[in-house]
C-alpha cells in the first residue's frame, strides 16, 4: 500500500463526496480508489468511511485520519519542493484561494508570481470565507485572499497570520445614459439610501459580501428587496451589461469592466464602507519554498501599488 497515495484518495473523496468523482480527480478507476481506502482502513485498524450504496461521510476515526492526511500531505509537498528546488528558484504548486469579490486581484497576483518564479504553478480557487478558513486550518490551501476582519486573524486565532493588501470601497454599477468614448466612467458619489428605489442584482444572503451590503443599507435606514439574486459574480456583472438592473460591487470587480463604454460606476457614501482585504496563511505549519515566495511578493511595495491601482476607489 502506498500510504501517501491512499491519503490523497481520502482527501479527494471528502472533497468530492463521491467515489466516482474522486477517482476521476485522482486519475484512477473507482475500484482502485475504493480498494486503496479499504487497504488504509486495514492498515490503521479502523473504519474510515461510512458506506451505503453511495458515499455517506467519514466516521469520527475517519475525520481524525483526514486531519493527519492533510498535515502529512502538506509536509510531503514541502519536502518535495525543497528537494527539487534550487537556491532562489522555488518550484511546485501553490494553492491560492480567494473570496469571489477578490478573485481579480488573486489572478493578478498569481500571474505576477509565476512571471517572477516560472517554476511555481499557482492554483487559483474561488471559495467562500468559511471555506477559506477551513482550507487554511486543514492546510488544503496555502494562501487565502479574503476579509481579514471576517477571518478574525488579529487576536483570536494564533494559527493564522495576515498580510494586508488593500482596502475596498463600494460602487453602484449601472448603464450610462450615453456610452463614453474612453470606457467606463467613475461618476459622482451616491448615498446608499438612494439605491432603495433601483432594480438591484445582489449576491445571495449566504455570501459574506451580501452581509456587508445589507449592513450598509441598514445604516442608511433603508430596506432593499433585490430584483435579482445570484451567487455568481459573473452573473451579477453581466446582468448589468445585458439588462436593466444595477449592482453593488467593490472596486476590484468594477476594474474588470472598465472597457465597457456603456457602463458607469458611482462611489457609494453615507455610510462610507471600507473592507480590509489581506492574504492569510497558516502561522504554525512549515512553509514551502513556493509559499515563501508568495508571501514575499505579498509584501512587495510594487505589488501592493498594483493591487491598490485595481481596487479601492480606482483613482490610479
Amino acid at each position: 500500500m502506498n500510504l501517501l497515495s491512499s491519503l490523497r484518495y481520502l482527501v479527494a473523496l471528502q472533497e468530492h463526496k463521491h467515489f466516482g468523482r474522486a477517482a476521476v480527480a485522482c486519475h484512477i478507476t473507482q475500484p482502485a480508489l475504493s480498494n486503496a481506502i479499504r487497504a488504509l482502513e486495514g492498515e490503521l485498524g479502523v473504519v474510515i468511511v461510512k458506506r451505503d450504496r453511495n458515499f455517506v461521510g467519514l466516521t469520527p476515526e475517519g475525520q481524525r485520519v483526514l486531519e493527519s492526511a492533510h498535515l502529512m500531505l502538506h509536509e510531503a509537498t514541502v519536502l518535495q519542493q525543497e528537494l527539487k528546488s534550487r537556491v532562489r528558484l522555488p518550484r511546485g504548486p501553490l494553492r491560492i484561494a480567494a473570496v469571489p469579490t477578490a478573485i481579480p486581484i488573486a489572478a493578478r497576483f498569481a500571474a505576477t508570481l509565476h512571471a517572477r518564479h516560472s517554476g511555481i504553478q499557482p492554483v487559483v480557487l474561488s471559495l467562500s470565507s468559511s471555506d477559506l478558513e477551513r482550507g487554511l486550518h486543514d492546510l488544503s490551501i496555502d494562501m487565502a485572499l479574503g476579509y481579514s476582519e471576517r477571518m478574525r486573524v488579529a487576536d483570536s486565532d494564533s494559527r493564522l497570520k495576515a498580510w494586508p493588501q488593500y482596502t475596498e470601497h463600494y460602487f453602484l454599477l449601472r448603464r450610462a445614459a450615453q456610452p463614453h468614448p474612453s470606457g467606463l466612467q467613475i461618476g459622482a458619489a451616491m448615498p446608499w439610501k438612494d439605491l432603495a428605489q433601483l432594480p438591484l442584482c445582489l449576491l445571495t444572503p449566504e455570501m459574506h459580501n451580501r452581509t456587508i451590503v445589507d449592513a450598509a443599507f441598514t445604516t442608511a435606514g433603508v430596506r432593499v428587496t433585490p430584483a435579482m439574486e445570484t451567487n455568481s459574480i459573473m452573473t451579477m456583472m453581466l446582468s448589468v451589461v445585458a439588462g436593466t438592473v444595477c449592482s453593488v460591487l467593490p472596486g476590484a470587480l468594477v476594474d474588470t469592466v472598465r472597457a465597457y463604454r456603456e457602463l458607469e460606476a458611482l462611489p457609494l457614501v453615507g455610510p462610507q464602507v471600507y473592507t480590509r482585504i489581506a492574504f492569510i496563511s497558516h502561522a504554525q505549519a512549515r512553509s514551502s519554498q513556493a509559499l515563501e515566495a508568495g508571501l514575499t511578493l505579498a509584501q512587495d511595495a510594487g505589488w501592493l501599488r498594483e493591487a491598490a491601482a485595481h481596487s479601492g476607489l480606482l483613482m490610479a
